[in-house]
């Protein structure tokens, strides 16, 4: 069974165009605030890891598609799922919604970093446990 984290946001008028419509750099300062309140919510808030363990989960790589425009006012689901952990990464997909339709995707590898040095390291092993905890249950055979 795969576990995901869902949250909502509303898109607010400073997140819009003139028209409007969603911004995609505003999508993505959502998606930042998606990944901030994850981390919280599975008990590594970032205020804490960067501060006082001083490291940090910054995007190497990311991608999106967009399928429909959202407009102001709406309030759009964020759906995280983890689909793979690495020894100093983790893959998450994304799917957000507007009710039940779809407005985009997106797929983004975070990894862990020491802050001082910027380079990676490894997972802190209850963060690697935690962050297993959230991938599909392998087939028994």
């Amino acid at each position: 069974m795969t576990v995901s984290y869902t949250t909502d946001r509303m898109l607010h008028f400073g997140d819009c165009d003139i028209s409007g419509t969603a911004y995609y750099p505003a999508y993505l300062n959502l998606l930042n605030g998606v990944i901030e309140e994850f981390w919280s919510a599975i008990g590594y808030p970032w205020h804490e890891i960067i501060w006082k363990e001083r490291w940090g989960t910054p995007t190497v790589h990311l991608t999106c598609d967009f399928s429909k425009p959202s407009l102001f006012g709406e309030k759009l689901t964020f759906e995280l799922t983890v689909t793979r952990v690495g020894k100093s990464s983790m893959t998450v997909e994304h799917v957000v919604l507007c009710g039940d339709e779809h407005r985009w995707s997106g797929k983004q590898v975070l990894a862990a970093s020491w802050l001082e040095k910027h380079t990676s390291m490894p997972w802190p092993d209850d963060v690697r446990a935690k962050l297993m905890s959230f991938l599909p249950d392998k087939p028994t055979a």
